[in-house]
């Protein structure tokens, strides 16, 4: 019963992660003063310690490590490369073709970070 509740939190906050980075991206190109909304800035973070909160407790629940099992190890550092790219996107961009491509690549890390959980695979495709 834990294991699927933990699971199917994972999950939400992982549909909410990338909503909400989606959302963000969009106001980004738009250059919405919506970005600089407090709850704008808030909440992701809130969700996001929420999907490492579950993301840890499952894989503590699956007796699986990053840096021990390879797909984890994959997820892991992708992980980095997402927030490395995201925060490009979002905040360090100096333009805005630089935010849009880092956007556009933590995207990507993100769908292979999909993959890579579903086909619990480094090498998903």
């Amino acid at each position: 019963m834990t294991y699927t509740l933990l699971k199917q939190l994972h999950l939400v906050t992982i549909a909410i992660t990338l909503a909400l980075f989606v959302l963000r991206g969009v106001w980004m190109m738009r250059e919405s003063p919506r970005l600089k909304a407090r709850w704008v800035r808030i909440a992701p973070h809130v969700n996001d310690a929420l999907l490492l909160a579950s993301g840890l407790g499952l894989a503590f629940l699956m007796q699986q490590y990053p840096l021990v099992h390879g797909w984890l190890t994959a997820k892991f550092f992708a992980l980095i490369a997402y927030i490395i790219l995201g925060t490009i996107a979002l905040k360090r961009g100096k333009t805005k073709p630089q935010r849009i491509a880092a956007w556009i690549a933590a995207l990507a890390v993100f769908a292979y970070m999909a993959a890579v959980a579903r086909a619990h695979a480094p090498w998903p495709f």
